[in-house]
């Protein structure tokens, strides 16, 4: 039999090889971030801009402001790599299934993603090569999104999202291990507004200006381009932290409990909460206060995949209620 179908429609099919792309870009850039922080370099856009290159800026005050800018540019690399992990599970898994929640998902999330770049009205530096970067990955995740809309058995309003996939007891494994990673989702999108409103505005907290050593105001006499710079960063990570919290909310919430989902959550939670954490002793950034919503975040998320590891891993046959989210 003849396959007729045209060249580019093939390759798009219903969409989701498009989504599929944009995960996979997604945690690429995440290991690029983290990548370009493990060999101390900045980006050359960043270094037009500044007019100094790292090894020069690491000369001020031992290093430190050039350590508090990794320390948030690898915390962002691990948001967006979670982020590209999880629309990969979306896409391979639920969206395959043609399940109207992940399309949902999928449209809130990308709204809230490549919305945040707009952030950089806050703080005034437009990075050239970040608005290349998402102007080139923004058409191909509206393009495969349309093409999977019309592949959904029915139209489906966003009330969807707030229809659990199943009913388990809350006392429960399962049910405790659910709430745990729901409340580690919601503390990240909280987190995650925190972070982005702060380098939109005041830029630093005071723990932060105690680790550099020095005011906002002498950073600015160090470089004038040196605060936007770092509002920029901040912003971007905030905006990383929000979207990953929004997409494991649902993800645990929509979608039905299994070996894959329990998978993708533990690697999206696990590298983001190790990067955003695990960067600050390294650097000797060390602050109680500062770290422990992160840490606090981190147990409760570990508390929900150890409780759902049997349930989601181990078993065999979930026992759960009757699936709601069709």
């Amino acid at each position: 039999m003849r396959d007729n179908r045209s060249f580019a429609g093939a390759l798009i099919d219903d969409g989701r090889p498009l989504l599929l792309f944009t995960g996979l870009c997604l945690v690429l850039s995440g290991l690029f971030a983290l990548f370009l922080s493990a060999t101390g370099q900045f980006l050359p856009h960043d270094v037009l801009f500044l007019g100094m290159t790292a090894e020069q800026l690491c000369a001020v005050n031992e290093c430190r402001i050039v350590h508090f800018m990794f320390h948030d540019r690898v915390s962002f690399g691990g948001a967006i790599f979670a982020v590209g992990a999880l629309y990969l599970w979306l896409a391979e898994f639920p969206l395959r299934h043609r399940e109207p929640w992940s399309w949902w998902l999928f449209a809130v999330s990308g709204v809230l993603g490549f919305g945040s770049f707009l952030a950089y009205l806050g703080y005034g530096y437009l990075d050239a090569w970040h608005g290349v970067a998402t102007l080139a990955l923004l058409p191909c995740f509206v393009l495969g999104l349309a093409r999977a809309f019309f592949f959904l058995p029915h139209f489906a309003s966003p009330r969807c999202l707030l229809r659990p996939a199943v009913q388990v007891p809350w006392g429960s494994a399962l049910g405790i291990g659910r709430g745990c990673l729901l409340a580690a989702a919601v503390g990240m999108v909280g987190g995650g507004l925190t972070i982005m409103i702060v380098g939109m505005t005041s830029v630093f907290v005071p723990q932060d200006l105690a680790f550099i050593g020095l005011s906002a105001d002498d950073l600015r006499a160090v470089n004038p381009h040196l605060v936007p710079l770092i509002a920029h960063d901040r912003a971007g990570f905030g905006g990383g932290v929000c979207t990953c919290g929004v997409l494991m909310f649902f993800c645990v919430w929509c979608g039905t409990p299994s070996r894959n989902l329990w998978q993708a959550l533990c690697v999206s939670g696990t590298t983001g909460f190790a990067t955003a954490i695990g960067v600050h002793p390294l650097i000797g950034y060390t602050d109680t206060f500062h770290l422990a919503p992160a840490v606090a975040g981190a147990v409760i998320f570990t508390i929900g995949l150890v409780l759902t590891f049997k349930p989601m891993v181990g078993a065999k046959n979930i026992e759960v209620s009757t699936k709601l989210n069709t």
